[in-house]
């Protein structure tokens, strides 16, 4: 049986513990130390601590129920979804709701005298490779869920308003809350001004439905949260660089997951200044990167991707992100003023030529395109790829400007009976020629070094990944012309990108869409664009279905009109 991960067990045992043992007079004063006597009665009068609540990470819920009975909890306490906190985590970490399964468990404690309590447990379903690693490493890392709760005796709303009214003199924030129709209860929670007693949040909770204290309670939490969501994200450069020092450095290489390792050590064993260096965890620790201990500092899952051995690395990404990419997004005014590329402005040359004269820097540019290859992960099952695979006689796949051949080895590796041929730079080609035989695949491939305009003909399959988007839509549209002057009238063509919402909500591409301006003079599109595109190429699109990562593939093929040779207009040309 999977098991839950021994620091949400430590942390529940601890959390029980604390439940059990605290008497609610003697914890306020540690909650809020200014009150003064009249207040501490006052508040003890109407408020009595009914849990202590934690975010657990379970891989299943046996494993949840087997914690359980470890820290002497009852293991059969029934579970109900959660509402408040899967909403917090959504926008915290910019995920949908429905995405999220968080259940919500109290089993039942008693307190010192003998009252009735709980230990609030939120456990939010993480099995072993799952993508929700890394969100479970911060929330351990930074305890954003953990809590102390007073249940209100008797309310109504005139004791809410005054009991927030209290709080908030005594420098508790407004941080959030919401109404729980599964429990038919109401929470308000406060943000303390430090961590006391080992919490910075304080729960109020009361039996029935309040709306019009919760509004105002949110209203009061929306001013104070915008003003530091603007601070957090005017720093959101800090966090960059950060992270790309921590990979230049080769931190995350020297520190280990189980063994804590100490400032000294690991700046004598980096060649970097000890306190400087020390300063850095401290800011990597709240990112949720690293974790401190008492002798030393460890890595998180999160921050074993800044590995450079780690398989999915994000290595290459952060010194891109941290390095001339950084760089260039300094331009970015000029970009929004004049259309021009950021960083054609800024080294004076588009960012392909810019990374062919320095071969180190190209190389770190393929490996950052091949750490996004989560996103391919689905496509070897695509049915168009299905097809090829199972044909009579073995099909052939094209990959145009694919790159070190990251996504044609996933093609080949998954189907031995496939050919795969990669068009591409000189360097890349030699790359991706390393990299099949690595694969065991390099006698299935061939290799054409050249420009768009040299797009083998007669195959079955041609892709293009994370190309159109580097390139304006003149330049799209001659690739696409390209493409169908080369396909047979059988053959298919499959599209990577990342695909722009078509009712305008917020996703990755429209990030990627701001960084592709910058940089290349390129863009993200919606799938009716790509549709536009597509068209005037003499193709058709036929579908369209997600990837990982926010990625989509279009799927199109020859439309029944002849297709159009490529106009007189200058060619779309592979970066030499």
């Amino acid at each position: 049986m999977m098991a839950t991960p021994p620091d949400d067990i430590t942390e529940l045992r601890a959390t029980a513990e604390f439940v059990r043992t605290q008497d609610t007079a003697a914890l306020l004063p540690h909650l809020l130390p200014d009150l003064d006597e009249a207040e501490r009665q006052a508040l003890a009068a109407h408020c009595g601590l009914a849990h202590a609540a934690l975010l657990v990470f379970p891989p299943d819920d046996a494993a949840l129920r087997a914690a359980l009975a470890a820290c002497d909890l009852p293991a059969d306490t029934p579970s109900f979804p959660s509402v408040v906190v899967r909403h917090r985590l959504a926008a915290r970490h910019g995920r949908a709701e429905a995405d999220l399964d968080v259940r919500i468990l109290h089993p039942r404690v008693t307190g010192p005298d003998g009252e009735p309590r709980t230990v609030e447990v939120c456990a939010l379903t993480v099995p072993p490779g799952s993508e929700l690693a890394g969100l479970a490493a911060h929330e351990r890392a930074h305890r954003h869920e953990a809590h102390v709760a007073l249940e209100v005796e008797q309310p109504n709303a005139l004791l809410l308003h005054g009991l927030r009214a209290l709080l908030t003199r005594h420098g508790a924030a407004p941080d959030g809350g919401g109404y729980n129709p599964h429990e038919n209860g109401t929470v308000l929670y406060f943000t303390l001004p430090a961590a006391q007693a080992g919490y910075r949040r304080v729960e109020l909770h009361a039996h029935g439905n309040y709306p019009g204290v919760l509004a105002d309670h949110l209203a009061d939490g929306g001013a104070h949260r915008s003003a530091e969501t603007l601070l957090h994200l005017l720093t959101g450069a800090w966090t960059t660089q950060a992270l790309a020092v921590s990979a230049r450095l080769g931190l995350p290489d020297a520190l280990d997951t189980a063994t804590a390792t100490d400032p000294r050590t690991l700046a004598r064993s980096l060649g970097a200044h000890q306190e400087s260096l020390t300063t850095l965890l401290r800011y990597l620790t709240m990112l949720g990167a690293v974790t401190e201990h008492p002798d030393g500092y460890r890595l998180t899952e999160l921050g074993t991707l800044l590995r450079a051995d780690t398989p999915g690395s994000m290595r290459a990404l952060a010194l891109m992100y941290g390095g001339p990419f950084y760089q260039s997004f300094a331009a970015l005014d000029h970009t929004v003023r004049t259309g021009e590329a950021a960083f054609d402005h800024l080294f004076g040359e588009n960012h392909f030529d810019h990374f062919a004269r320095d071969p180190e820097l190209a190389a770190t540019f393929d490996q950052s395109m091949a750490a996004g290859a989560r996103m391919f992960e689905p496509v070897p099952a695509h049915p168009v790829v299905l097809a090829a695979a199972g044909a009579p006689r073995p099909g052939t796949v094209v990959d145009i400007a694919g790159g070190n051949g990251e996504l044609l080895g996933r093609l080949l590796t998954a189907h031995p009976g496939l050919h795969g041929v990669l068009l591409e730079r000189p360097h890349a080609v030699e790359a991706a020629r390393r990299r099949l035989d690595a694969l065991g695949c390099g006698d299935r491939a061939d290799y054409v070094t050249g420009d768009f305009a040299d797009v083998p003909a007669g195959a079955d399959v041609y892709v293009l990944s994370r190309v159109l988007h580097d390139w304006d839509d003149a330049r799209c549209a001659e690739i696409l012309r390209h493409c169908a002057r080369a396909m047979p009238a059988h053959a298919d063509l499959l599209i990577l990108e990342r695909v722009l919402p078509a009712d305008g909500s917020t996703s990755l591409a429209t990030a990627w869409d701001l960084h592709m301006m910058c940089n290349t003079g390129g863009r993200e599109r919606r799938a009716d664009h790509y549709a536009r595109l597509l068209a005037d190429a003499g193709l058709q699109l036929l579908d369209q279905s997600p990837l990982p990562l926010g990625g989509a593939v279009l799927h199109a093929r020859r439309a029944a009109a002849a297709v159009p040779h490529p106009a007189a207009a200058p060619e779309a040309r592979l970066p030499a």
